[in-house]
Order: structure tokens, then sequence, then C-alpha cells
């Protein structure tokens, strides 16, 4: 294996990064996409994509935008965004990236707000949906549509609507290029999620992603010889940072994934060496094997032997202190079994369901369930837990594999300084943190000293160079006996059980803590047959005896938080959180703002009722 890493010192901008890939190693697999057409995976070598990329540019340079223009991009992770990403910041233009599942109204808003002046999608009928909103769009010129699906709509004087073979076409092989950017210059303006509000446009330079890549990079180690499998948004600064322009430093080839729904599919097939992921797909993943196991009282007992003994053996390996009592105890002497045995038996089946050859996988964008970590560790996925902000390009720390605590999300990068502020607040500097928030200087001005200390949200604190999340300021509940009660572990926990699919915890000012959860249909239905009650009824979901089960569940896997923290009532619901009902930002967070007042009515009876002891 290749595991010397580049040297990037006089790389300074995205477009010299990937032309000293392409001189570096131009016949080695940069790219590798589905073709539906043919049924085959299709591949591109890094001196083909330079090429392509060059194309591309021609295109956008046709285009006559103004200097610096924003190329709003609305398009599935796959060779034509990478496509247009490169050519965007080649043309010293600045990629927007959008979220393919955002709703019209949000992406109207960013269109507007960034004033794009060309925006690609896939269909005509995305853009007509956006256009129907009827947010003006001055600024924008050009709609690039690259899957032609039934008729464009009329270009107009002010704006046309082309498909992206013509757009290309377009595109002379005398016509002028613009200046290459420089390393202040944008490279990208990335909205945030907006979980309380409109979303914010973060302007990130050159200067800021070049240097996060060149800092994750010695952590994460990737080599020529490993292959990403790319599934989470390209519009997620997580993935275009080290789900993209990380392989480019390494030469690494990226995977597109077809599909979220095909991703089982795609991880036996690609047999990913690299996985760049959020919590939530492990959750499945999790919540499946539990499923699997929990059938079958054997299976069960092998499974948390398995856990039991790898743990102990990952933390020896880290120079963790051993595993607690209790998490060893519902092993029982199964325990004993050697580990040859349980690794046959427990181990590789899960990992091959990653394609059997992961050799790091890397979570971020939101907190690991401890009850995850322990699982997959244990049973030998190399899981490394990060943190970062959009803010911050977006990575500030990661674990690396032989220096593991998942209860921490690792050591700051190297050039990245961190430290505690008021109310513990983790303050960040360094190269990558960003030039601040488009059009909003007070906003800025509230998150970012005149010294470059960027102000992060989030409770922590740092013991041994480790940093530990405590939780986000804004959403910790302090209840109105004082205690002080973040809900994202706590939320975390409650989903380890396969009964809750997603959980929302209340309690501001309230005199104990309470959720409301949606329940899995399938774990719903089995337990409301052993209560006797009808699972297709809906008022089952509120009848005693399903809530007192609901609540003896959660308590259980909260069991090793304090007493004051366990929540004494729940409100259960079927109906999913999605980000179509507003529920979820577009990265799969909750609007806690939106949840309070959809559910108001049911937190208040919650309050109103004896709280259980």
């Amino acid at each position: 294996m290749h595991s010397v890493t580049p040297d990037l010192g006089r790389v300074d901008t995205l477009p010299q990064l990937l032309a000293f890939r392409a001189a570096t190693s131009p016949q080695r697999e940069a790219f590798r996409e589905f073709d539906a057409a043919s049924g085959r995976w299709l591949s591109l070598s890094w001196a083909a994509t330079l090429e392509r990329v060059k194309q591309w540019q021609r295109a956008l340079a046709a285009s006559q935008l103004p200097v610096g223009a924003r190329v709003a991009i609305l398009l599935p992770n796959g060779l034509n965004a990478m496509s247009i990403d490169q050519a965007t910041l080649a043309q010293g233009a600045v990629p927007v990236p959008l979220h393919a599942i955002d709703n019209p109204g949000s992406i109207a808003y960013i269109l507007a707000d960034c004033e794009a002046s060309l925006l690609m999608v896939t269909s005509a009928e995305q853009w007509e949906k956006i256009r129907d909103v009827g947010t003006p769009l001055p600024a924008l010129r050009t709609v690039v549509v690259t899957d032609v699906d039934h008729p464009l709509p009329a270009t107009t004087s002010s704006l046309s609507v082309v498909t992206l073979a013509d757009w290309l076409a377009r595109g002379q092989a005398d016509v002028s290029l613009a200046t290459p950017p420089g390393p202040e210059d944008l490279a990208a303006i990335v909205y945030t999620s907006g979980t309380t509000g409109k979303p914010k446009g973060v302007m990130l330079s050159h200067r800021n992603v070049v240097a996060n890549v060149k800092a994750v990079l010695p952590r994460v180690t990737p080599t020529e010889d490993d292959v990403f499998l790319s599934f989470l948004p390209l519009s997620h600064t997580f993935e275009r940072t080290a789900g993209y322009y990380l392989p480019i430093a390494a030469g690494s080839c990226v995977a597109y994934a077809r599909s979220v729904a095909l991703l089982a599919e795609d991880l036996k097939i690609v047999r990913p060496t690299v996985l760049i992921s959020v919590p939530r797909i492990y959750e499945r993943v999790y919540a499946k094997l539990l499923e699997k196991v929990s059938a079958s009282p054997f299976k069960m007992r092998l499974f948390e032997a398995a856990q039991a003994v790898g743990w102990r053996r990952f933390r020896a390996g880290q120079g963790l202190l051993p595993p607690r009592p209790e998490d060893e105890r519902a092993a029982g002497l199964w325990r004993l079994l050697p580990w040859s045995l349980l690794q046959r038996l427990v181990a590789q089946p899960l990992l091959a369901q990653f394609g059997g050859r992961v050799r790091v996988a890397v979570s971020g964008g939101a907190p690991l369930s401890p009850t995850i970590a322990r699982c997959f560790l244990g049973l030998g996925l190399p899981l490394l837990q990060g943190y970062g902000m959009t803010e911050t390009s977006p990575v500030v720390a990661v674990n690396a594999l032989s220096d593991n605590d998942p209860v921490t999300v690792g050591r700051a990068l190297p050039g990245v300084a961190v430290r505690i502020g008021a109310n513990r607040e983790l303050l960040v500097s360094g190269p990558s943190v960003m030039k601040g928030y488009w059009k909003r200087p007070e906003d800025t001005d509230r998150i970012l000293s005149v010294d470059g200390w960027l102000a992060s949200g989030d409770q922590a604190e740092i013991r041994d160079g480790r940093i530990r999340i405590l939780g986000r300021i804004k959403e910790i509940i302090v209840t109105s006996t004082g205690e002080k009660v973040p809900p994202g572990d706590l939320e975390l926990a409650i989903t380890s059980d396969p009964l809750f699919e997603q959980v929302f915890v209340v309690g501001e000012q309230r005199p104990f803590i309470a959720c409301v959860a949606v329940v899995q249909r399938d774990e719903w239905r089995r337990l409301a047959e052993e209560l006797g009650l009808d699972p297709d009824d809906t008022a089952s979901l509120s009848h005693p005896d399903a809530l007192k089960a609901a609540l003896a569940r959660i308590e259980h896997v909260t069991s090793s938080f304090a007493r004051y923290a366990v929540p004494r009532a729940v409100a259960l619901s079927l109906e999913p959180w999605t980000i179509d009902n507003t529920f979820m930002t577009p990265t799969l967070k909750l609007k806690r703002n939106n949840l309070m007042g959809h559910f108001g009515e049911q937190i208040e009876l919650m309050y109103q009722k004896p709280a259980a002891r």
C-alpha cells in the first residue's frame, strides 16, 4: 500500500489540487459511476477527469458570467456534480452546492440570496417547481438541465433554459478562460441548514478548504490504493472536504453510490476501504442487526459476547481503561468464548455488510451513540468519530486509528487551535475558519471575533488534548429545578432501542424531562400485539399500557444517565419526521421549534398527568 503523504506544499487552491493529482498519477482510477444505460460501472482516470473539467470550463466561459459569479449546483453525487464544481472553481467562479432533497421554497431563497447567475439541475420539473415558488431571481441567466425527461420550459429574454448537451456544445476550444483563483478567493458558499431560521451562506475560501484537506490527510491517512464510496450529499461540507477533495489530495478513487436506497448493495459491490458517513447510517445497520439477532436467544447471547470480548480487546489495544463490569454483564459466561470463534460467527458477517474491507470509517456531522460505537468498534469496524462545523471547512478534530477514544471526537487537527471560553463553549481558530457569512456582517461579528476565534455554539471539555462535546448551548434544557440536560446524548441513547426511530426530548422550565418518539412500525406492531392492543388503531399509541412499556424501555437504555435526565413521560407517534414535513433539516437535524409547535398539545398533556417515578 502506498502510504506516503503527498507533498502539497505548493498547492494553495482547489484547481491546483486537481492539476497536482492529474500530473502525479494520471492513469490511476479517479472516479467510478454506474451507467444505467449500459448497466455497467464506468471509470475515469485522473488525466481524463482533468480533460472533462476543461471541457466544462470552456462551456462556463462561453456563458460569459460576471467575475466571481455564483453557480448553483442542484445535482445528485456523480460525475456531473464533480465536473461543474471543478469547472466553476477553475473559472474563478463560486460554487453554491444545494441539497438535492431540499424543498423548492428553500432553494429559491438561496438562489435569490446568493444571486446565482447559473443553476444546474437534474430535470426540468425541478426547475419548474423552484420557478413556481415566485421568488424573484433577477441575477439568474441560465438554467442547465442534465437529464431531459420532458420538453424544457420556454426561454425568455432574461433567462435561458438549455440541455447539458447544448450547453457543453457552446464551449469552443478558443474560448477565453478566466484567470485562476487565488487562495483568498471564494471556493464555495455553503448554506447552513437553518434549524431555527433562514439558512446562512458560509463563505469558504480556497485557503480555508485546502488547509483543512492538508490537516486531515495525516490523521485519516488515505492512499492511492483506497476506494471511497460517496453517498452523503456533496452539498454537505463534511462530504465535500472528506469524501471529495481529500481523495483528490491522496489520489484515492471515489465511487458514487447509485442511491441511498441501494447503499447496502453498493457497499457489497464497491467494497470501499474508506467510509465517510454520518451516525444515521451506522444506526440503521445496528437496528437491522439487533432486529435479526433478537429473534433468537442463542444469537443474542453470541452477539453480546462478541461485543463484550471485542470491546475489551479494542480498549486494551488503545491503552484505555478496561470496560466497566456492567458493559460485560449481559454477555454472562458467553464472554469466555474464544475471540476467533466470535469473530467468525458474529464480527465477519457484520463487516461483510460494509463490503468486508473497510480500513477506516469516519463518523461526523452529528454525535455518535456510545452504544453504536461500542458495537462496531468491538466487532472490528475501525470507526473514528470526528467533529466539525460548516464554518470550519469543516473538520476541527478527529480520532486516529492508533489514538482512538470514542467517548471523544479526538484531538484538534494540526494547525487548528481550540480553547474553552465562557459557558464552557468550544472556540476554534486556524486557517480553515470561514471568511464570514454571505451578506450578513452582523451574524459574522456575533460568532467570529476580531482576532479570529470562532464561537462553535457547542459546550465541550478538553482533557489530555482530546475534545469531548457536551451539547449545543442553545439546546441545553434547563428544568424548573435548575438541572441542565443536553438533549442530544439522551436522544441518541433512546434511539438505540429499535422501537424508537426518532426522539425529541423536552423539559425547558418544566419539572421533569419528557419526550416525543416516533416508533418503528414493525417493532410497534410486535409490542402492541404483546399488550393486546390494535397496532393499526392510532388510539393504541396513547394507551396507558403502551406508554408504560415504552417508558420502561426508555429507562433501560438511559440507565447510565443521572436520574433527573431520564424521561418520566412519553408521547408516541407513527408519522416519521422528514424534510418534507419541515421537522428535519436537509442534513437530518431536528427542527426543534417546529416539533415543539406541532406537538404542543401532547407535550402539555404529558405535564398535566402525574409523572412516572
